[in-house]
């Protein structure tokens, strides 16, 4: 298999992608927050969109320059050095690169490059869901920012250079896919290694060894299994000390796979039938399945986003049952959440517990166009027999490319079955 790279020439168009940006915004630089590399799925990687490489770096670029990269500590350093002896591709030259993402960094390099009085667009002050409402910067380094350069301007763009930069060029949909394959293929192991007598954790270590052996970094999935569960999230024995389920006649797995390849992301919503399950979780997989479908049928160019959120989801009308959350949301970057109702509220023992809200459909005016990706997750429930399914899906210039087909339906568990189980 020919794993997919990017060029210099990709590196190159996002550039100038970025002072054509600059120039439309009325700004004179930007500086681009990054989340560290370890913060899981929906992680703030604008940083790694100028640098292709490691997450956890903060990005100074004069429009009229070249991207200065902040380095968090010297293994980055180390690993820039490397990377070079190696022969890799570097897309940020060691005249480019500083130590280390304090404000002082940042306030050397705005002086180095004369912003004193500039107006700077920063991308980072603002919320990105749904880890960070209201940003991921620092109040101090913010702060001290602020106070050494008074007579500068700072200016929020994470919401329109969001917008800018979701149409995926044709290099990073060849890496998308091949992320999404890894996704599939991760799937596919926890399918044949789910069975009765077996493990949960057997089945998450199938899953993420595959994606671990086929060259990618996935993020820890999100997994529960039982006859009847309504949760999402890393299991239980990930953050409590108790021991996995085995798995029993009946239950089913839902999963969510992150696959990580190239800093591009897919995501892979995975339902597993263990034996022969409740029928309302085959009811549930249906109308999770047609509203797919839907999706297929309405994710087309030229459209607002709210508009095609709610033509997909217009099988749940009537359908007599409840939903856990978004049927969609954008991925690479994850920006454009598809609203939901706060159903949660409605299920026995939850008003013990502080109430949801609903959820209103966010950034529905933008404009779908070719190449933006989406996580199709919709999901149905009756009672407490939830379905979620579906994978990554791109917008095509007439129709959509399924990335991720294979985790659209409910799978069916082969593994085999744990004698004396």
């Amino acid at each position: 298999m020919t794993v997919p790279t990017f060029s210099m020439a990709e590196r190159d168009r996002r550039w100038n992608l970025a002072r054509t940006f600059m120039e439309s915004q009325g700004l004179d630089a930007m500086i681009v927050f990054g989340e560290h590399e370890d913060s899981g799925p929906a992680t703030v990687a604008f940083d790694t969109w100028f640098t292709n490489s490691r997450a956890g770096t903060t990005i100074i670029f004069p429009r009229g320059g070249e991207p200065i990269s902040l380095l968090p500590m010297t293994t980055f350093t180390m690993d820039y050095m490397e990377s070079s002896r190696r022969g890799d591709t570097i897309w940020i030259p060691a005249k480019n690169l500083r130590l280390y993402i304090a404000s002082s960094t940042i306030s050397n390099v705005l002086k180095e490059l004369d912003l004193e009085k500039s107006t700077i667009g920063v991308v980072g002050l603002e919320g990105y869901p749904p880890w960070h409402p209201e940003g991921i910067v620092p109040f101090t380094l913010w702060n001290n920012v602020l106070t050494q350069f008074p007579d500068a301007t700072f200016k929020p763009v994470a919401s329109a250079f969001s917008r800018l930069i979701m149409p995926q060029s044709k290099e990073e949909i060849e890496v998308v896919r091949h992320s999404a394959s890894i996704g599939d293929a991760m799937a596919r192991a926890m399918v044949e290694t789910a069975a009765v007598g077996v493990s949960e954790s057997a089945v998450y270590a199938a899953g993420m060894s595959v994606g671990f052996s086929s060259g990618a970094i996935p993020s820890a999935m999100h997994f529960w299994s039982g006859p009847d569960p309504v949760a999402s999230g890393w299991p239980q024995w990930g953050y409590r000390p108790q021991a996995p389920r085995t798995l029993q006649e009946g239950d089913v797995i839902y999963a969510e796979v992150f696959s990580n390849f190239g800093s591009r992301h897919t995501q892979h919503q995975v339902l597993i039938a263990v034996g022969e399950v409740h029928e309302d979780f085959k009811r549930a997989a249906r109308v999770a399945r047609a509203v797919y479908d839907a999706g297929l049928q309405a994710l087309r160019p030229g459209r607002k986003f709210s508009d095609f959120v709610d033509d997909m989801l217009k099988p749940m009308d009537g359908a007599g049952g409840w939903v856990i959350g978004p049927a969609v949301h954008g991925l690479n970057p994850l920006v454009g959440l598809g609203g939901f109702p706060a159903d949660i509220n409605q299920v026995p023992g939850a008003e013990a517990f502080p109430l949801a809200r609903d959820y209103p459909t966010m950034y529905g005016d933008m404009i779908l166009e070719p190449g933006m990706c989406f996580a199709f997750e919709p999901n149905y429930a009756f009672g407490r027999h939830v379905a979620h399914l579906g994978g990554t899906v791109i917008v095509g210039e007439d129709k959509p490319t399924e990335c991720s087909p294979y985790t659209a339906q409910m799978l069916q568990a082969a593994g085999t079955t744990v004698a004396g189980t």
